[in-house]
């Protein structure tokens, strides 16, 4: 079975008297282990795309089917709960808590999902040492580096095991050589089987995931494996 399968999924908005076709009849199947890169201009629907495979938005038409559950028909709530379990998101912007520690943040999903402070203090100190932050539990977001803060950000969509990371552009406010540690770090979790979505307008960065998926004008213009040498394999 499909982790990710996707049915003839439109988006529709309507702006003022306008219809717009974020979205069109898009269908896609993912396998859990995948790394995957969307890629798209401006306007092309990849960020319609992302926020329904997070389960930020739902379709106007059409099903999502995430590991065995329909989420097109949830309400607020049955989707905040899917994204919690099922979901690890990393952000441009790092979208860290400022007067938080790294483990106070990486704990915060913990937090939510009810588990007691005894167990989500080591599931946090755990993962944190994964991404090769054990000696910096306890600085907060100020007083670590950009690439540490994402690292903090990784740690945090890991620490639920979900069942995809989705990263939105997370190089975006890196340097060229952090962005490549980050890349090397994803490139690590998905060997371990993770399944990762890359949303992203760089094809260097895009280059790192075994599969691109480019989108143009609502519609999969293409959806190519990448060549192993390409990848850095």
């Amino acid at each position: 079975m499909s982790l990710i399968r996707l049915e003839h999924i439109t988006r529709l908005y309507q702006m003022g008297g306008e219809t717009i076709h974020a979205l069109r009849d898009v269908s896609l199947e993912v396998q859990r282990g995948e790394y995957v890169a969307i890629m798209g201009p401006s306007g092309s629907g990849k960020s319609t795309l992302m926020n329904l495979l997070g389960c930020l938005d739902t379709p106007t038409a059409g099903a999502y089917e995430l590991n065995g559950t329909n989420v097109s028909d949830l309400n607020d709530n049955q989707l905040a709960e899917i994204r919690n379990r099922e979901i690890g998101f990393i952000f441009q912007t790092f979208n860290l808590l400022p007067r938080a520690d790294a483990l106070r943040n990486v704990e915060l999903p913990l937090i939510y999902s009810g588990m007691n402070s005894r167990d989500r203090r080591h599931a946090a100190l755990e993962v944190l040492g994964s991404v090769g932050l054990a000696d910096r539990i306890h600085h907060k977001p100020n007083e670590m580096s950009g690439g540490q803060r994402q690292r903090v950000a990784i740690a945090r969509a890991l620490v639920n095991s979900p069942s995809i990371i989705l990263a939105d552009e997370p190089t975006g406010n890196l340097d060229s050589k952090t962005g490549e540690e980050i890349m090397a770090l994803l490139r690590i979790l998905s060997e371990k089987g993770n399944t990762i979505f890359v949303v992203t307008h760089e094809e260097e960065v895009a280059r790192h995931a075994r599969r691109i998926i480019r989108i143009r004008d609502g519609l999969i213009a293409s959806d190519d494996a990448v060549k192993k040498a390409e990848a850095g394999a």
